[in-house]
């Protein structure tokens, strides 16, 4: 039977993907659109960058980061303070969440119908990139989701986010024993 850190360590591994790949393209594109080649009608060969793409890369990467740090709190007994709670959990993911939404959208409303060139590799790319800015913030949505459920279910806000705690203390010996 499937349990809820069960489905959150996947979920968070399939965003961990996706942000992996949306940092990959995300770079190529600013690499692309900083060094022009040469004849490239693009901007009239003038080298540049789109914010937009610098925002979801910084988002991608932040997402990178953090991703492991929570499988790991989910993974361990250790208390990591507020951001091994479930409130710092839900911040994090909170503001990711709004990074990832900002990015999908204005990337849509820049690239939302490319399919007039995409016999041309850079807009096949910012067609994948908006498509991967989307699935992440799917994923972020549903993990938001699941962390505020378990956490007002069981009024958990202030407690560890692996979900594992025994109100009696259960290491609360050990700290007897060194005292």
């Amino acid at each position: 039977m499937a349990t809820t850190n069960g489905l959150r360590v996947f979920l968070y591994v399939v965003l961990w993907l996706f942000a992996a790949v949306l940092l990959g393209l995300t770079a190529q594109r600013l690499h692309y659109t900083t060094h022009i080649p040469l004849g490239d009608p693009l901007h009239d060969g003038v080298p540049f960058y789109d914010p937009i793409i610098a925002e979801l890369l910084a988002s991608s990467v932040l997402t990178v980061l953090w991703v492991p740090f929570v499988v790991h709190v989910l993974h361990r007994d250790d208390d990591y303070g507020f951001v091994g709670t479930f409130a710092g959990e839900i911040l994090g993911l909170f503001t990711l969440f709004i990074l990832w939404l900002v990015g999908a959208a204005i990337a849509t409303t820049f690239w939302g119908d490319l399919s007039w060139c995409h016999q041309f590799l850079p807009c096949r790319i910012l067609t994948v990139i908006v498509a991967f800015a989307w699935m992440g913030w799917i994923i972020l949505l549903t993990l938001l989701i699941i962390s505020l459920l378990f956490a007002f279910m069981n009024n958990s806000f202030g407690r560890p986010l692996h979900g594992r705690y025994d109100p009696r203390g259960r290491r609360s010996w050990m700290r007897k024993c060194w005292a």
